[in-house]
């Protein structure tokens, strides 16, 4: 039989890290450890098969709270992993663009582009540009399909007596 490690620490304090977490899978991490500590000899697989994780995760769970407390229980995932300037730096790059459009000029994406990859050093997809310009608020601005004082009516009678039939 494996050596069962115990977890040790403050119940309470695990306790009202559950009650303030916003986060369903934080919440299940936590459940982990307040089992485990509630009680002692409940298995990793029992402990799993009520918070439904593996009984590897649970492990892996209960030892990131030995070794770094209730900061080991965080999740770490998220962030922009493969960015290639900073926000400072992407506001910094869209300013004279910011500026152009505000003087009645439309920013066009290819310019935007090719200033982009020039300023980095390689070649990035369009879908990179539109990602950027969101997140710094910019919008896609679209021509109407018929002007707004464009008279239907004498359209109709245009088209019914310019053209013989």
């Amino acid at each position: 039989m494996p050596k069962k490690r115990i977890l040790e620490g403050d119940i309470k304090l695990i306790g009202e890290a559950m009650k303030s977490c916003k986060n369903p899978d934080g919440y299940r991490r936590l459940q982990c450890v307040y089992l485990g500590l509630l009680y002692p000899n409940m298995t990793a697989k029992t402990i799993g098969e009520m918070t439904l994780y593996s009984e590897s995760r649970v492990w892996a769970i209960h030892s990131d709270y030995r070794e770094n407390g209730l900061d080991g229980l965080a999740d770490k995932r998220g962030g922009r992993y493969r960015e290639h300037m900073t926000i400072a730096e992407e506001t910094e790059f869209l300013a004279p663009f910011e500026q152009k459009s505000k003087s009645g000029t439309i920013a066009v994406i290819k310019e935007i582009k090719l200033a982009y990859e020039n300023k980095i050093g390689k070649e990035v997809a369009e879908s990179t540009i539109y990602r950027i310009l969101d997140r710094h608020g910019f919008r896609k601005i679209v021509p109407y399909k018929r002007h707004k004082k464009a008279d239907v009516e004498a359209q109709e009678a245009f088209k019914k007596t310019s053209f013989p039939s």
